[in-house]
């Protein structure tokens, strides 16, 4: 039975997948994966921010780096990116980090965008992970990191689609890992807090006084990348990085410690309805 080896000890490493890879964590993942001797498929929406990092990435790692430009909220799209994942023969690392946010009570968000919430993190990984199990497994070896969040254990108001989704994302890991088990692949679901990305600046969280947020509660993309890398080498398939995030959520767990925090959470951040 093969065991999960450290993927920088890989001979003839092979191609890294990266969704949402034209900024924030995806962009990190890109660098740090090449980094480490792996060529990419860097896959976003924004064709020239792709491209910008794919030349910054052959430059500086000498690492082929190629692009695809998708909307993964579109089930074409992700078909499209499917079908070329299959067609490689060397697929040794899947990083399903594309995604985005709203804020704003259910009812009131169109469906539309929540469907596309649903596709994007839900559709897409499902897609990709099964688009490149065959070739790992036939590998022996292979690790997918589905970028998840904190926030999947959190039910709250206006996340109520952001947390279900990404709380699929870690039955998903969760139950996949163990159906791999034997075959040399691993499965991270990955679940940052706060992030310093422009996820936070999106339109959708306008309303959002990011200021409301302590200092010591936000961590660098960089070193969120770096510990779920690190992360690999564990037997743990749910990753929480950051000292704090995982303090935060052993309180948040804790019965009886954690009932202030789990009422008080409930109640934050709730606008009046219009």
């Amino acid at each position: 039975m093969n065991e999960i080896k450290d993927l920088t000890s890989w001979n003839d490493k092979g191609v890294a997948v990266i969704t949402g890879a034209s900024s924030g964590i995806g962009a990190s993942f890109a660098r740090s994966i090449s980094a480490l001797g792996f060529e990419t498929l860097l896959i976003a929406r924004r064709k020239s921010k792709l491209e910008e990092l794919a030349k910054e990435i052959e430059q500086k790692n000498s690492m082929k780096a190629d692009v695809l430009v998708a909307d993964l909220s579109i089930v074409e799209d992700i078909k499209m990116v499917s079908k070329k994942i299959a067609q490689l023969n060397n697929v040794d690392i899947v990083v399903n980090n594309a995604g985005f946010g709203t804020r704003g009570y259910f009812d009131k968000i169109s469906l539309d965008t929540q469907l596309k919430m649903m596709s994007v993190h839900m559709t897409a990984t499902v897609y990709f992970c099964r688009s490149s199990l065959p070739i790992m497994i036939k590998r022996g070896r292979g690790a997918i990191i589905n970028v998840s969040s904190i926030a999947a254990y959190i039910p709250r108001a206006q996340r109520v689609m952001y947390g279900s989704t990404k709380a699929f994302l870690n039955m998903f890991s969760e139950s996949l890992q163990i159906e791999l088990e034997g075959t040399g692949v691993k499965i991270q679901a990955l679940c940052p807090g706060y992030t310093r990305t422009n996820f936070f600046y999106a339109e959708t969280f306008k309303s959002f006084d990011i200021s409301t947020v302590p200092e010591e509660s936000w961590m660098s993309k960089e070193d969120v990348v770096e510990l779920s890398l690190n992360a690999l080498r564990e037997k743990e398939v749910m990753f929480i990085p950051g000292e704090i995030n995982q303090e935060f959520f052993k309180l948040y767990q804790d019965p009886e410690q954690g009932k202030e925090l789990r009422e008080n959470l409930s109640k934050s951040n709730i606008i009046p309805r219009f």
